[in-house]
């Protein structure tokens, strides 16, 4: 099996539109979060997410004519328009913008999203039913494909090789870097660009959401305060959006080019529930199992991974069956271990979570620092003894780092990675 690393790294969030940005506001303990600018909500009963806002790119705004042409914006949703530039972010960072064609052929995409083009639906659906069906847009279809990020990205830089869109929920990004991690391991390309995007924030997605108890809503009044992993007050998730985009390469032929190398990919684990359809196993089973795989893959104890990036949502019972899978698996090494959930500084990016928060796990990495839980004022009882970085983040030794990202119907996803 061949090594695979990481050679370049992308982020559209909502606290900033490029990796430094982000990354220095998530270290500052800032939020996200706000109440949703992009339609009223007053009659909702979830008014808080964490958008991405439009501008200049300056600050933390996102400047989507950088990378995606009007026209291409025009006709797709913006999961779409967030997952090609933080591809071109990523491939940019990783400096193969002019790869041969040669090369071109064994590079590829494995880009997904949980949801894909929900805003798109509503709104041509609202077209539909008013005006009929020849006014339904002729983009309608390939403009909220889901596969179409990696669609746009394959065709936007030349990439012949696997072109690969996975949909598993909140797993989706984690599980499209595991799975390109495989292509490049079993030898079916040596260059991909790997991660995740969603954009659900609208009226549809919220009262959906709203309607199946998963969001919070007894913050709308203090938006920066709602999203709370593990503190006893929380009462649900806040949506975020957003997309991470890493290049993963082929260890030698990195090394032979003199890339930079953020981390090595060294563990991938995933598994199912087989108990519900939004509800986690009461035993944190499946969580525990992918985990598990990971750690085997990796050929590494639980005493070398030094931080876990958590899927941590901010849902009373969630926070609860992950953190008891930690515990249960690291046994005494839980206490030499940090964990943090960043969903707390911007929300839960659903398809994207996964891929922004194994970027930021290789950057605790590069900076030997780990990100804080914000609004952790009260943990529950369960927390005891865990190292769950409140409110600042820790400067420690990091050596290897774990990733969760748990979906809807039970799927599971765990990465770990290490500097090398």
């Amino acid at each position: 099996m061949r090594r695979v690393v990481v050679t370049g790294l992308g982020l559209v969030t909502p606290l900033g539109s490029d990796v430094e940005t982000v990354w220095g506001n998530i270290l500052a303990s800032k939020s996200g979060a706000g109440t949703i600018e992009r339609f009223d909500p007053t009659d909702y009963a979830c008014r808080i997410a964490c958008e991405v806002k439009p501008g200049d790119g300056s600050g933390v705004t996102f400047d989507a004519s950088k990378r995606v042409d009007h026209k291409i914006q025009r006709q797709v949703d913006p999961f779409i328009v967030y997952g090609i530039d933080a591809a071109g972010q990523a491939i940019e960072d990783a400096g193969l913008l002019d790869m041969t064609e040669e090369e071109r052929l064994r590079a590829g995409s494995s880009i997904g999203s949980g949801i894909g083009g929900l805003p798109g639906i509503e709104s041509e659906s609202i077209v539909l039913y008013e005006k009929g069906p020849r006014r339904v847009s002729p983009h309608f279809v390939h403009g909220r494909l889901i596969n179409l990020i990696s669609g746009q990205v394959s065709i936007k830089y030349g990439l012949m090789g696997p072109n690969h869109a996975v949909v598993t929920a909140c797993s989706t990004g984690a599980h499209s870097i595991g799975d390109a991690a495989r292509m490049i391991a079993l030898d079916d390309a040596d260059v991909m660009l790997a991660g995740g995007a969603e954009s659900a924030i609208c009226p549809l997605g919220i009262a959906g959401f709203s309607q199946a108890r998963a969001l919070s809503t007894a913050f709308n009044d203090q938006p920066e305060k709602a999203s709370r992993p593990y503190d006893q007050a929380r009462d649900g998730f806040v949506m975020g959006e957003g997309a991470g985009v890493v290049v993963l390469e082929e260890y030698e032929r990195a090394k032979k080019r003199g890339a930079k190398i953020y981390a090595e990919v060294i563990g991938y684990g995933l598994s199912g529930d087989a108990y519900h359809v939004t509800a986690p196993h009461p035993e944190g089973s499946g969580g525990f199992r992918s985990m598990q795989m990971a750690f085997k893959k990796a050929g590494l104890n639980p005493e070398d991974v030094d931080y876990i990036n958590a899927h941590g949502t901010s849902t009373p019972l969630g926070d609860e069956l992950e953190l008891g899978a930690v515990r249960r698996l690291f046994g005494s090494a839980i206490d030499n271990v940090s964990m943090s959930s960043t969903k707390s500084a911007i929300g839960h990016l659903l398809g994207g979570a996964g891929a922004v928060e194994s970027i930021f796990c290789m950057l605790s990495l590069r900076d030997q620092i780990v990100p804080p839980t914000l609004n952790l004022d009260n943990p529950s009882e369960s927390c005891a003894g865990v190292d769950l970085v409140p409110h600042v983040a820790k400067k420690r030794k990091v050596r290897a780092v774990l990733n969760n990202s748990f979906g809807f119907g039970g799927t599971n996803a765990s990465l770990i990675m290490r500097s090398i």
